[in-house]
């Protein structure tokens, strides 16, 4: 099981999709997880119920996805401030993919739409207060700021066999697979 944390326009998604496909594993986005479940957006669940019961559903299928079968699993930028999934990004590997504030922005284009946190004013505040969140549950830290995504996951598969105790022969198989 691999998490990959970080604030939004990090990368998580698009690391997650190459890293997943080098190891022969499943992807999941655990915010898409949470739509499916919710049956409407990440946006609609803020609007309507508000982000204490989005955090509290949020964590609840961190947690059933934490138990599961190995998987490449990408959290939502704000999941890992979650005490209880603090507690179970225990039991897993986790990356954390950091970005700086000015490359998130840029990154995520200013889409207040789709993702409702950049609606707030103290945005910049909750960048910084995450960045320690971030740290604090990682195994592994890599910066993304202007690389492209498939160095990062490569990056991320160069100390996976040690870091992550996967097998020397899965990560000869991603390897193959670049």
């Amino acid at each position: 099981m691999i998490v990959l944390v970080g604030f939004m326009g990090a990368g998580k998604t698009t690391v997650g999709t190459l890293l997943a496909a080098k190891l022969g594993l499943p992807f999941t986005d655990s915010d898409q997880v949470i739509e499916q479940r919710a049956g409407r957006p990440v946006r609609q669940i803020f609007a309507e119920d508000g982000e204490p019961a989005f955090r509290a559903l949020e964590h609840e299928v961190i947690a059933e996805l934490l138990d599961g079968p190995p998987i490449v699993l990408a959290l939502g930028g704000g999941a890992a401030e979650h005490p209880q999934t603090q507690n179970k990004l225990a039991t897993a590997q986790v990356v954390y993919l950091h970005v700086s504030y000015a490359q998130a922005l840029q990154r995520v284009g200013g889409d207040p739409e789709s993702r409702p946190l950049l609606a707030r004013p103290d945005l910049a505040g909750l960048y910084e207060r995450r960045l320690g969140v971030y740290a604090g549950v990682a195994t592994m830290t890599v910066p993304t700021d202007g690389r492209d995504p498939l160095a990062i996951a490569e990056d991320i598969l160069a100390v996976a066999a040690t870091l992550f105790n996967l097998s020397e022969r899965a990560v000869v198989r991603a390897h193959e697979k670049g």
